[in-house]
Parts: structure tokens; C-alpha cells; sequence
């Protein structure tokens, strides 16, 4: 996504999601379930800016987007989310 894609889209809005297994090679968060499906979104905030939120698969998408865990982690959100670097410095830590 570049920062045009990313500016025409309203906030509040989820622009990507998918499925993410807890492991080292993917996206790691926790040796507690290792190997279970992580639910993630990426959502635009208000002040133009954006984060991605995960839990557990089985949370369901209504969970995840207001209780999830926010990724802080440079190299998974990287992975998750294909973007321009100028998109990139728009994420909310």
C-alpha cells in the first residue's frame, strides 16, 4: 500500500486481516499455544494513522478489533502488512 492507497481510506476502517500461526518463523507472540492460528486486522485510526491488532483465532474478528494485542514488533508488522515506508511511519506504537 502506498500513502495515497492508505489516505483515500476512511478511519476506523479495517484495510487488512488474515490468519498468522504463533511460531518463531511467523509471528511470534507467545511460547502459550505455540503453533495455534493468531486473528490479526490492520485498521486506520482516526489521526491518520494505523496498528494491527491479533488474538487467538477462535476470539473472533468483533474481539480482536477492540480487545486484541497490538503488534509492536517492527519485523512482524512488516509481515503482515505490505507498505511504503511512508505508510510505515504512520503506525501507532
Amino acid at each position: 500500500m502506498n500513502l495515497k492507497e492508505f489516505n483515500n481510506l476512511p478511519p476506523d476502517f479495517i484495510f487488512a486481516k488474515g490468519i498468522a500461526i504463533n511460531e518463531p518463523e511467523g509471528i511470534y507472540m507467545t511460547d502459550f499455544r505455540r503453533g495455534d492460528k493468531l486473528l490479526w486486522i490492520a485498521k486506520k485510526g482516526y489521526a491518520n494513522d494505523w496498528c494491527i491488532y491479533l488474538h487467538w483465532e477462535e476470539s473472533g474478528e468483533a474481539f480482536v478489533e477492540s480487545n486484541g494485542d497490538k503488534v509492536m514488533n517492527i519485523v512482524y508488522i512488516r509481515r503482515l502488512v505490505h507498505c511504503t515506508d511512508e505508510v510505515f511511519t504512520l503506525y501507532r506504537y
